[in-house]
């Protein structure tokens, strides 16, 4: 990041940007044209998503099973849609069933919006059924990938997802400030030939493809010496393997959940819908949950995670993401844990 700043049609600058989009694809498992990071945080990717997925009238079906389906139910309405919620208890999925019932009840619905991994909760959403259901129905799904991307499997391809978007800071360890997003042939095709203008200019994807593609036309001025992070995190990605970040993820996971059971804490989301890169532990009966987590920071530098929603004042949310996902980290924290608890 404290390399020179390259100008925005600077032809290194433009090799780094076409590397960047391949290595992108390598890490949402996608071979989708449209696959670049959105200047702006993972709430940015979020809007992009939306804005240009639906026009003014357009019904929406957002699954809301935390706070980060809730901000989508939030922005479709800003963007002109209709929305139908689906909503399950904070801690647990979303159920295909209840999803299906959604799409008899709102015949015409244009998009189906799901989180993959609600950071809110700490549950890891099962796609394949949802998937399968806004395909059979002529419809796009858009995915929240943002505490996923490069920490699990992100089946972009293998599922078919129309619109998949994360952040740069989670499990791809990169500083803050960019929004990796890709849109299948699908979504692409509706973005370029949609009847109203995107809601948005600043994140209309019809405009800013035309400076990552051949075509090069200005757009915004690109954040250089971010994207020099961004393209050397996925390096980073690529050289470790997606199987192999996959598997010391969920290793770091277990260790972490096996010393919290042992100390007697109870987890949030049962075993087969828990995400790898984030967990959630019910804080004992009797602890002052913003004391320990005071105590972590300041006597041990280890910062966790409050609940918020309906979860405030009542979980922990621990982050094993990219490089802190590790064995030794885990084992740090534990100490570190029962040293505050016990005082």
């Amino acid at each position: 990041m404290s390399e020179p700043t390259l100008g925005y049609l600077d032809p290194d600058f433009v090799a780094i940007m076409d590397e960047t989009m391949e290595l992108l694809r390598y890490v949402f498992n996608t071979k989708n044209r449209l696959t670049i990071p959105i200047s702006g945080t993972g709430s940015a990717g979020m809007e992009a998503a939306l804005v240009n997925s639906v026009e003014p009238g357009d019904k929406a079906i957002i699954c809301v099973a935390g706070f980060f389906g809730d901000r989508m139910v939030d922005i479709a309405e800003r963007a002109g849609a209709t929305v139908a919620r689906v909503d399950a208890p904070w801690g647990s999925p979303v159920d295909p069933e209840d999803v299906k019932k959604a799409v008899r009840d709102n015949p015409g619905a244009k998009v189906i919006g799901i989180v993959l991994a609600e950071t809110s909760t700490g549950v890891l959403q099962p796609l394949d059924e949802i998937a399968a259901l806004a395909k059979g129905n002529g419809m796009r799904i858009i995915v929240d990938a943002v505490t996923a991307l490069g920490g699990v499997d992100v089946p972009v391809d293998r599922l078919d997802l129309d619109v998949v978007y994360s952040c740069s800071q989670k499990c791809l360890s990169c500083p803050p400030g960019l929004a990796p997003i890709t849109l299948g042939e699908k979504a692409t095709a509706f973005v370029r030939d949609r009847k109203t203008k995107c809601r948005s200019w600043y994140l209309d994807l019809g405009l800013i493809q035309k400076y990552w593609g051949p075509e090069r036309v200005y757009h915004h001025t690109a954040p250089a010496n971010m994207i020099y992070a961004l393209n050397e995190g996925l390096r980073i990605v690529k050289e470790e393997g997606l199987e192999a970040r996959f598997a010391r993820h969920k290793a770091a996971q277990k260790v972490l959940i096996d010393g919290l059971q042992g100390m007697g804490l109870k987890m949030v989301v049962n075993v087969p819908y828990r995400l790898p890169s984030l967990t959630t532990v019910y804080v004992p009966e009797g602890v002052d949950e913003t004391a320990v987590r005071k105590k972590l920071l300041d006597e041990h530098n280890i910062e966790i995670g409050a609940g918020f929603g309906v979860f405030k004042g009542k979980i922990w949310r621990v982050g094993l993401m990219g490089t802190n996902a590790t064995k030794a980290d885990v084992v740090h924290l534990l100490a570190a844990l029962k040293d505050v608890m016990g005082r």
